[in-house]
């Protein structure tokens, strides 16, 4: 699915520069982002942030904590967080309940690790990224997609489509416009972000 968006001209303001898409250069992989670009960018990795936090448990294992394993672990209620950390085997409960406990706690703390590494990198206008950072970024793309797709109720190619088809600050009307905008601007950067990558593995 190609995004056919635009970066986030309105939050940078009239006239001023905007986000350039990333590349791959002989510094590595760049991008830019300004300031206001930033900190939309940080509030939504620091909201992912709070939806993967475990909730504190009183009495819980050591051991079990310490090899990664969670016995009190259910699947999510929330459908958002339920695309971050899915079934395995959609099929049968019990197996993909025995999954999730052996394998939620590390997943989380894998995806916060890339979330907060991201958010560290908006302390500066200008992006360089390292073959991990570029991992670090995908992966929280990723995941802030994921759940904007969610809160837009995007099921398949034609409820994306009809969410790109939103591309004007200056429309944005209500919570739901505004979200397919977020929606489209992080999917411009994961996917030329995807590019650069890619870019880097054909360089001989």
């Amino acid at each position: 699915m190609a995004a056919r968006v635009v970066p986030a001209t309105g939050l940078a303001g009239e006239g001023a520069s905007v986000a350039k898409a990333f590349r791959n250069g002989l510094k590595g992989i760049t991008g830019h982002l300004e300031p206001a670009e930033r900190e939309l960018l940080r509030g939504l990795l620091d909201d992912v942030i709070s939806m993967l936090e475990p909730a504190e448990q009183a009495n819980e294992d050591p051991l079990a904590a310490l090899i990664g394993l969670d016995l009190n672990v259910t699947e999510p209620g929330d459908r958002a967080l339920k695309r971050l950390l899915p079934n395995v085997m959609k099929d049968d409960g019990d197996a993909s309940l025995e999954f999730r406990q052996l394998t939620e706690r590390s997943l989380r703390e894998t995806k916060i690790g890339a979330l907060r590494a991201a958010a560290l990198d908006l302390d500066r206008d200008e992006l360089v990224l390292t073959e991990a950072g570029a991992g670090h970024w995908s992966m929280a793309l990723n995941d802030v997609r994921l759940v904007l797709a969610e809160r837009l109720d995007i099921q398949d190619e034609e409820d994306a489509n009809h969410v790109h088809q939103m591309q004007d600050w200056s429309q944005a009307e209500d919570v739901e416009s505004y979200l397919a905008l977020v929606y489209n601007f992080t999917t411009w950067l994961q996917e030329s972000l995807m590019q650069a990558m890619l870019e880097t593995l054909e360089r001989p």
